[in-house]
């Protein structure tokens, strides 16, 4: 019997068949997305020629259905750490579907959780304990009621241009206005700019400040403070019994060449540290709430408050399966030495480039996160360009850069924030020698055709027509 007569066959007598449906309803996908979900997405990937179709993923590369190989440099915002498909996490997740477990039976202890939790808390030797539940905003909303609880004030600041989640508690930290226009009143919270320690004693001196949530370094530009002041920041909020929360959800388990951000300085120990995405293996949701021991037997202080913090599918066996798997990899292969390598490989061969191009302003970030920042040229013919682009709406240069990346080139990259010049790589943390090398070619022929003036410019056009509609 053929696979599509066994398929139909499954299909008559009432079984799901996913892979029949898939060849069956698949090529409706953008017609799916703009009836029933986020219409604006499949229209925004249209305009910017970005509505590919990838037929399947492995490693750091997506394919087609001609066998086109398209280089990966956004991780699905992180989340593919270490790729797509993994072998070592499918084969996780594969035996714990086998094993047939008493998963959420919510009134026992299952092995896997206390597993994950000991593991993880191994890279985190100054904290005591975990909360997991299902994504970064979750645990970023987790520590803001663990703070607010244990310190009985209601004030948590963040720093300007952060992002910490969407959800109502996320979004009173989230420093950019875009995400929180239309969705006031959000909680009593204050940005302060990033590295300024007086801007952060005078709100400490206000005496209800709860904490102060960092990104060490923030996804939105690859910025992060000046030396030092996490450290600083960290002494000050303790002197007035605040507590430091670091939102490691991007920049943790590897990112950035050390298994955290924070501990590219010496002395930083946060109180509360949320992770998720890459946790997640690209699989199964996760995120997790790390604390002091304290600050967990104060929230949860007697049996009666045993659920006063909790999450219905927190903990669940293929999460925790999932993420056992990816400290694994991590530990056996040596990641967080290889982002490092990789990382400075990439960061300075690009750094080369900027005496090269007169808008490329600027490389920074650590490991495998890094920024490449676009400014204004010198020359009176680029000038004119720019300021052109600059007058319908800021970042649309760095649009015209990530689109051709794309289109020419078969790469996938991203604008790091909107009406911002900056391009943000955040690839697989698995990418070695071979990707850096096609990244950089590519990034060269495309920075060569935006000073010669080549046919970029012809879509630059169509981005400021775009965008003077749009307003």
């Amino acid at each position: 019997m053929t696979t599509a007569e066994s398929a139909s066959e499954s299909s008559q007598a009432g079984e799901f068949d996913l892979g029949a449906l898939l060849a069956e309803r698949g090529a409706e996908r953008y017609e799916l997305h703009t009836r029933y979900l986020n219409h604006q997405l499949p229209r925004m990937l249209h305009t910017i020629g970005f509505d590919k179709v990838y037929e399947r993923a492995e490693g750091a590369y997506f394919y087609d259905a001609d066998g086109n190989d398209y280089l990966d440099m956004l991780a699905g915002f992180g989340v593919m750490g270490l790729g797509r498909h993994h072998p070592v996490v499918r084969k996780a997740l594969h035996e714990v579907l086998d094993a047939s477990l008493a998963d959420l039976t919510r009134f026992d202890c299952q092995p896997l959780p206390g597993l994950l939790a000991e593991k993880l808390l191994a890279h985190s030797p100054h904290l005591d304990r975990v909360f997991f539940g299902n994504s970064g905003t979750e645990a970023v909303e987790g520590a803001l009621k663990f703070a607010r609880f244990v310190t009985g004030r209601p004030r948590v600041l963040y720093c300007a241009h952060a992002f910490h989640g969407l959800t109502t508690g996320a979004l009173s930290v989230n420093g950019e206005s875009a995400f929180r226009d239309g969705f006031a009143p959000l909680l009593p919270d204050t940005a302060v700019p990033l590295g300024d320690l007086d801007a952060l004693e005078r709100e400490l001196d206000k005496g209800d400040v709860a904490a102060l949530i960092v990104e060490p370094i923030q996804g939105k530009g690859v910025l992060e403070g000046p030396p030092g002041w996490l450290r600083a920041a960290q002494e000050l909020l303790h002197r007035r019994g605040a507590l430091l929360i670091a939102d490691e959800v991007q920049t943790g388990l590897g990112r950035t060449g050390d298994f955290y951000g924070y501990q590219h300085e010496d002395g930083v120990e946060p109180d509360l540290v949320c992770v998720a995405k890459a946790l997640s293996g690209g699989y199964v949701p996760v995120g997790a709430t790390l604390g002091k021991e304290w600050i967990f037997k104060k929230v949860y202080s007697s049996m009666d408050r045993v659920l006063v913090h909790s999450a219905s599918f927190g903990s669940n066996a293929q999460a925790m399966a999932a993420g056992l798997a990816v400290l694994s990899v991590m530990e056996n292969e040596q990641i967080v030495a290889g982002v490092r390598a990789t990382g400075e490989l990439l960061r300075s061969r690009l750094a080369a480039l900027t005496d090269r191009y007169e808008m490329l302003a600027e490389v920074r970030g650590r490991g495998l996160m890094i920024g490449i920042e676009f400014g204004r040229p010198k020359s009176l013919k680029l000038r004119s360009r720019w300021a052109m682009l600059q007058a319908a709406r800021k970042g649309l240069f760095a649009q015209m850069v990530v689109v051709p990346l794309l289109r020419k080139h078969r790469i996938l990259t991203q604008v790091s924030g909107d009406h911002m010049e900056v391009i943000k790589l955040i690839p697989p943390l698995i990418i070695g020698e071979r990707e850096v090398d096609r990244f950089v070619e590519a990034f060269t022929a495309v920075m060569d055709d935006a000073h010669d003036g080549g046919l970029m410019w012809d879509f630059g056009k169509t981005l400021v027509k775009q965008a003077v509609a749009n307003r």
